[in-house]
């Protein structure tokens, strides 16, 4: 059983509902919570979703080496990996997962290469931008930019260890945890 498991996708491709749907019913299983310096959507709560800190936190994070991954993403926004907790559930033996992007995902393979990474991709480019615009959460220039994000991401496929295709959240998130127990 790998330990540490990377989800890296295209934004809105369902990384979060397929996460949440593994937790579910695997709690022993370490969520790793990222920190961002976006703010919060409606309904995300600081430290369940993400830990949401200033760009001055942000940079002090990083000068301190308290992120195993980092990087801007939809060039917007910056996105990390606080180390602690993933090295303290890797010392305690226990399953943790990253639900990060394909940058992050790059650099977690770099410095923890025994981590499996998953992909979790679209059915479609169509469903994608579906997706996207359905949230709600962008306006149509931040679609756009999201879609370009994503197709880029999307190239880097072959980086990755496994791949799943999220049709269907339940479907999905079972074989991401067959991959996660393999």
């Amino acid at each position: 059983m790998t330990r540490l498991t990377v989800l890296a996708g295209p934004t809105a491709v369902g990384k979060g509902t397929v996460v949440r749907e593994i937790l579910k019913d695997h709690p022993e299983i370490i969520l790793s919570v990222s920190v961002t310096t976006r703010p919060p959507r409606p309904g995300e709560l600081d430290g369940i979703h993400y830990f949401f800190v200033s760009d001055q936190t942000f940079d002090e994070m990083v000068e301190n080496n308290e992120l195993l991954e980092h990087a801007v993403v939809h060039k917007n926004y910056r996105y990390g990996t606080p180390r602690g907790p993933v090295e303290t559930a890797l010392a305690n033996n226990q399953q943790i997962i990253l639900e990060i992007d394909v940058q992050g995902a790059r650099q977690v393979k770099q410095s923890l290469p025994a981590a499996n990474l998953i992909f979790l991709a679209p059915p479609s480019i169509e469903e994608l931008e579906r997706r996207i615009a359905e949230r709600g959460t962008e306006n149509p220039e931040q679609v756009a930019i999201r879609m370009h994000s994503a197709l880029d991401e999307m190239a880097a496929i072959g980086e990755f260890d496994h791949v799943v295709v999220n049709t269907e959240v339940a479907q999905a998130a079972q074989e991401v945890l067959e991959l996660m127990q393999a």
